[in-house]
């Protein structure tokens, strides 16, 4: 009976994501501004969750030096970002059914030249990044703008068949995948190849696996695996994040993250941190960016109100 579902399912997936493909490039923002606001009213719970995510953390971003938003509550930003994230799966449907060129060949690129700088160490390369912008489409477009190859950090779907073809489409774009179960080994094994790997690092992860950090003026646990590998491999870590702008989609490359050389517990906190602060600043700048719908500050307690800060900058 299992099996059958599943069968249902990725005939369901294949004929939505095929019909998304056929939409002419000139609707493509129009259809998914439709989606996203059909996902807006139709996903009741998580438009609950996202709101209550933004509004907890409002006031701290509004008083971030990155804060450029012109949307002033938190049921503008939630509605925003349910738009976007329509967009974004009209996009991805494209991409995945190998029409998606127009869009890639669309985005700017700001900062390359930090990517090529950490590139010419010759260890690899670690991209830190987190659900923003079109995120899927970041690591799909990869290959062409840098005619080289990812592999990224993702986790195995529960329906095989739809494993399957999710990953032959991302392979399409010279990636691979990596699955969060024994990905370690994996991780250790592209980096030996002087490769390049993308974790989405903005989750919340187990007591067991990361550290608690403060994200947008709250506790949150952070995952400490790529500062831990950073320490033992010497691989670079670069932050990057994709967001929308004036049509377009935009890629920005920070400067590439040392580690304090530290490795003891509060080392790798300190390092943790000091990650996190890239996706908070990116957060303060593109608040429509970022995937709010989940819960990323569960199971740390309770808010707390730290002063915002920059990347690079200690908390006073």
């Amino acid at each position: 009976m299992k099996r059958i579902v599943w069968l249902l399912q990725i005939a369901a997936f294949y004929l939505f994501t095929l019909a998304m493909s056929t939409i002419p490039e000139g609707r493509i923002r129009g259809t998914g501004r439709c989606m996203g606001l059909l996902m807006h009213r139709l996903l009741a719970g998580r438009r609950r969750i996202a709101i209550d995510n933004i509004n907890q953390a409002l006031a701290f971003m509004k008083r971030h030096p990155a804060w450029s938003c012109r949307y002033e509550t938190a049921e503008e930003i939630a509605r925003e970002n349910f738009i976007n994230l329509g967009i974004s799966l009209v996009e991805t449907c494209r991409l995945y059914h190998g029409k998606g060129n127009a869009i890639i060949d669309a985005i700017e690129m700001r900062g390359r030249e930090h990517y090529e700088r950490a590139r010419s160490k010759n260890r690899g390369l670690i991209f830190v990044t987190g659900h923003c912008g079109n995120w899927e489409l970041m690591a799909l477009a990869f290959g062409r703008v840098f005619d080289d190859s990812m592999s990224v950090l993702a986790r195995r779907q529960n329906n095989p068949y739809l494993n399957s073809m999710v990953e032959k489409m991302r392979m399409r774009y010279k990636n691979s995948v990596i699955y969060k179960q024994g990905s370690l080994r994996q991780i250790i094994g592209v980096i030996r190849k002087r490769g390049v790997i993308g974790i989405l690092a903005d989750q919340a992860v187990l007591r067991t696996e990361g550290v608690l950090v403060d994200v947008l003026g709250r506790r949150a646990w952070a995952s400490k695996a790529p500062s831990i590998i950073a320490q033992k491999t010497g691989v670079p870590l670069v932050p990057a994040f994709i967001h929308r702008e004036e049509g377009r989609h935009v890629i920005t490359i920070w400067p590439e993250f040392v580690p304090s050389g530290d490795t003891s517990e509060e080392g790798v906190q300190r390092d943790v941190q000091a990650l996190a602060r890239y996706q908070e600043a990116f957060v303060c700048a593109h608040p429509q960016d970022w995937l709010w719908m989940h819960r990323r500050w569960k199971r740390a307690g309770e808010p707390g109100e730290p002063t915002p800060v920059l990347p690079g900058e200690s908390q006073r």
